[in-house]
């Protein structure tokens, strides 16, 4: 499906590559509303909502004729690929990733900003065995591989790989300035 007319779009990566801040850009430039998946599957507390709850919640979403979702967890994987257009994948090199997560992380544990629902990203957190920095060594090749996999095959909605954030930024830049209905 030509960028053009996408309306279903799913932002994937691996930990750390930046998918709410593209998602984020994407919905500035085409209109498309954007959902952010940690809203939707943490509560305060840094509790994790029930799977079932979080199917029904990507559900609704995924049920309306427009929407953007900064990932695509695989309790729910396939709800939104059933319905989805387009898969902006951000394959990026692992130093890169993990780089902007380190900063990312590190910049949230210093200035204490809140993150999803009002949560907070701690050095217990960083410590712990739910890491984000550990979930990134844990999820960093099944995530890529996916990506690969799904821009091979044919049956997959269209995959927009993106290797450098020059590239991906250069195609949003596009978006704004094309029919976009």
């Amino acid at each position: 499906m030509a960028d053009r007319i996408a309306r279903r779009i799913v932002v994937y990566g691996v930990t750390g590559s930046g998918k709410s801040t593209a998602a984020q850009r994407i919905s500035r430039a085409t209109g498309v509303p954007w959902h952010p998946v940690d809203d939707l599957t943490w509560e305060p507390g840094w509790v994790e909502v029930p799977p079932e709850e979080q199917r029904r919640r990507i559900a609704r979403i995924c049920a309306q004729d427009e929407w953007i979702l900064d990932s695509a967890y695989g309790k729910w994987l396939e709800i939104p690929l059933a319905r989805a257009e387009l898969i902006v994948a951000l394959d990026y090199p692992r130093w890169l990733s993990l780089s902007r997560l380190l900063r990312r992380t590190a910049g949230r544990v210093i200035d204490r900003r809140p993150v999803c629902n009002g949560n907070r990203e701690t050095l217990r957190t960083v410590f712990s065995r739910d890491s984000i920095l550990l979930w990134h060594f844990r999820s960093f090749a099944r995530k890529r591989g996916r990506m690969r996999e799904w821009a091979a095959d044919p049956s997959r909605p269209a995959v927009h790989r993106f290797g450098r954030p020059r590239d991906l930024r250069a195609w949003i830049a596009t978006l704004g300035t094309t029919e976009t209905r």
